[in-house]
């Protein structure tokens, strides 16, 4: 079947506190009408330390997501999980699976940006091993057993309801082998087969069972108006500051399916990792791909006023009304 996920970072050039309160409020109204939507999900993420807002408390909104949906999943992509405290971590975590059981998933990340480890006292060398020690922490609380924790014998609750959905996100095969290494599904930050070829190779070698989700060849970030070139004109620079900033971020060896190489509005229409699509248009996409057409609505992104954003869900849905 076609899918379709709403995204939002809450990144906002120009910081005003009651535009971004206004955005909060705004990205919470479209998640509670993505629930009655033929909608899959709502992706959120996490930064910290930045100038523009981005998300700093995803398993906080994530939560507020949650308590106003009974239906679409809530995805962070990616957790920084270093950053975290671990047995926090398995604690928060298990609070909102028992809030809304299943509902909720997690790719832990490592980050890249040395500014964030330093900001929140996190030895930036050590990332891997902290993400480890996490991910160790979390299962062995997950148990209802008791472990061993920094020299203390500890039990910690409360329980998820089951199995938090939980993956090992990257791009390298370090992420690959971690995955498969802890038992965990696998999601790489590209279209990238090899890596997926290597984790199913190592989740043999450990006798474990995963799966691992890829995302598709041409991922895109999209925006529905009435126009193709008026909506450009509309929202394009926002687009364009995104797109910017997350390139400035990332080193030569990153590898995601939304890196653009953009540096005007015109490069970043003709690159096609931001659409802006037309209701017509999404019709024409679901025709062509049929089960296999996927959208990515941003319709805050970068500061676009909700009334935009509105707009754009309310097209989109009358596209896919056909």
């Amino acid at each position: 079947m076609t899918t379709a996920t709403l995204y939002f970072n809450q990144l906002m050039p120009d910081l005003d506190a009651a535009r971004l309160s206004e955005s909060y409020q705004a990205a919470l109204d479209m998640a509670a009408w993505a629930d009655d939507q033929p909608i899959t999900a709502v992706t959120i993420s996490e930064h910290h330390g930045t100038d523009n807002g981005w998300l700093p408390a995803p398993l906080v909104f994530a939560g507020m997501i949650l308590g106003r949906t009974k239906r679409v999943m809530v995805n962070i992509s990616a957790l920084l999980v270093p950053m975290h405290d671990p047995v926090r971590l398995a604690e928060d975590i298990a609070v909102l699976d028992l809030a809304a059981p299943g509902r909720l998933s997690i790719v832990t990340g490592l980050g890249y940006r040395p500014s964030e480890y330093a900001l929140l006292d996190k030895e930036w060398k050590r990332r891997g091993k902290l993400l480890d020690e996490a991910l160790e922490v979390m299962q062995k609380a997950w148990s209802g057993e008791q472990f061993e924790y920094r020299g203390e014998t500890v039990r910690i609750t409360p329980h998820p309801t089951g199995s938090p959905m939980i993956f090992v996100g990257g791009s390298g095969p370090k992420a690959a082998e971690r995955a498969a290494r802890f038992g965990l599904g696998f999601f790489p930050a590209a279209h990238l087969p090899e890596l997926e070829a290597l984790y199913y190779e190592k989740l043999a070698e450990h006798g474990k069972e995963g799966f691992a989700m890829l995302p598709p060849q041409d991922t895109s970030f999209d925006f529905v108006a009435e126009d193709v070139d008026a909506g450009w004109d509309a929202v394009g620079e926002n687009l364009l500051h995104e797109a910017s900033c997350y390139r400035s971020w990332q080193t030569p060896d990153i590898r995601s399916a939304v890196h653009s190489a953009a540096t005007t509005v015109e490069e970043l229409r003709e690159e096609g990792i931001y659409r802006v699509l037309t209701p017509d248009l999404v019709r024409d996409e679901i025709a062509a791909k049929g089960a296999s057409a996927s959208f990515v609505l941003h319709p805050l992104c970068a500061g676009i006023s909700p009334e935009l954003g509105w707009n754009c869900l309310n097209l989109f849905a009358e596209g896919l009304a056909g």
